[in-house]
């Protein structure tokens, strides 16, 4: 995995804080732990993360909506663990999503597909005149 530097967004401080510890744990920095849309959005920027790991339904705002206004000013990676997947899955068709609960094994794994996703684009983006129909020059 690539990934260094998380933004947790999740409103129950307790997964919140737990997730942190696992994450650390990997050898990842938790670069804040984000219970609201309002306090979501600020730590992006602040604190530019690599990855986001949200929660779509919040006490105070939404995921989704926190990861629309982030990701408007940058292209940051995100997973969403929800309770509620499929409206997820609805919302942001391309998202990867975990149904709550999920284990640390599952989160791995959507991390390591993230990964493999993010190398893909990268690849394509860095190809001179990748826009071009075969045969051109």
């Amino acid at each position: 995995m690539t990934f260094r530097k998380i933004l947790i967004i999740e409103d129950d401080a307790l997964i919140g804080m737990l997730l942190g510890e696992l994450l650390e744990g990997l050898g990842h920095k938790i670069c804040a732990i984000a219970s609201t849309e309002i306090d979501a959005v600020a730590a992006a920027a602040e604190f530019t993360p690599d990855l986001l790991i949200v929660d779509a339904n919040l006490r105070q705002g939404s995921g989704i909506s926190a990861v629309r206004q982030i990701t408007k000013k940058c292209q940051v990676p995100h997973i969403f663990v929800t309770g509620e997947p499929r409206s997820v899955a609805a919302a942001m068709p391309e998202a990867i999503v975990i149904g709550k609960p999920y284990s640390l094994q599952a989160l791995s794994r959507a991390m390591a597909d993230l990964d493999a996703r993010t190398a893909i684009k990268s690849d394509t983006s860095e190809l001179p005149m990748a826009g071009l129909a075969a045969g051109q020059t």
